[in-house]
């Protein structure tokens, strides 16, 4: 099987479909390289389409040790990927924990990123949560360990923000409900634990918001609740970005609504390709409603 090796030796497994352009698919914490399958049947077709399994997503390698685990070593699994495969730069496309691991790709590395599509990135981000979350993902990691992936899968995967999906496609669904139990128990418990528990919250990067240039595409589900505030607040500190919301739509929006996320995201990538991606207008950021006084 074709992968790349991490820097601390972890393999990760990818694919690659077609050629020009790379385009970096990075999959959230309920999926794997399978959940871009519409996105790379759409996108190979003009670019360079990589997809990877993350640590502890078989067939890539699932450390025992949680400690193997954590953002940093997600955004630096995602520029093992680049390196492994010779490619300079890349567009990255990332949902939910790959959107996390997109944008912290772009605060580290950003001369290697072409675009970041940071989609379904914000749980446990927003101050008011974060205790809570932090609760939440450890009872989860002590779940999957419990009851395994087999059987906990069937619970995750119709959580709040994924019943859309269930309730527009039943098939691409269970599709999903098949995969998520297909995982590794012990490499999705310690992924909740140090990646998703343990990452710091966006709250506190503003620093590193306001620095990105890179050009930036935000884009959330209208219905996924625990993004849409995190994803104005990203909006309004990246002068490089875009926010776009998909209407009557929940977490899974690359699988729930595949042709409007990818046309969204094509003319995206297409105006970046162009150069005619500009930063925001100064002066379009102003507390002022209707008009500026003269000073």
């Amino acid at each position: 099987m074709p992968h790349v090796t991490a820097g601390d030796g972890v393999k990760l497994y990818y694919e690659e479909t077609g050629s020009g352009i790379p385009v970096v698919f990075v999959h959230e914490f309920g999926g794997d390289s399978r959940s871009w399958e519409p996105q790379v049947r759409h996108f190979a077709r003009n670019y360079r389409c990589i997809v990877y399994n993350a640590r502890g997503y078989p067939p890539s390698d699932v450390p025992d040790d949680v400690e193997m685990y954590g953002q940093d070593r997600a955004r630096d699994d995602l520029l093992a990927v680049l390196d492994g495969l010779g490619i300079d730069r890349a567009h990255i496309v990332g949902l939910s924990m790959g959107g996390f691991a997109a944008l912290h790709f772009g605060f580290r590395y950003p001369e290697r990123a072409l675009s970041l599509v940071v989609a379904g990135a914000g749980y446990g981000a927003h101050p008011d949560v974060r205790e809570q979350f932090a609760r939440e993902t450890a009872e989860v990691a002590d779940r999957i360990e419990a009851d395994t992936m087999l059987e906990f899968g069937k619970v995750y995967a119709i959580g709040p923000t994924r019943v859309q999906f269930v309730n527009k496609d039943p098939r691409g669904w269970q599709e999903f409900e098949n995969q998520i139990r297909d995982h590794s128990s012990r490499g999705s418990a310690n992924t909740m634990r140090a990646v998703q528990g343990r990452r710091p919250s966006l709250y506190d990067l503003v620093g590193e918001m306001q620095a990105l240039r890179v050009p930036t595409l935000i884009l959330n589900g209208d219905e996924d609740d625990p993004c849409l505030d995190v994803g104005l607040f990203m909006k309004r500190n990246i002068v490089s970005s875009a926010l776009v919301l998909l209407p009557r739509t929940g977490h899974l929006s690359n699988l729930e609504e595949p042709a409007l996320f990818n046309r969204t995201c094509g003319d995206f990538l297409h105006r970046v390709d162009a150069g005619r991606w500009q930063m925001r207008d100064p002066r379009s950021m102003t507390t002022d409603i209707l008009w500026t006084p003269d000073e």
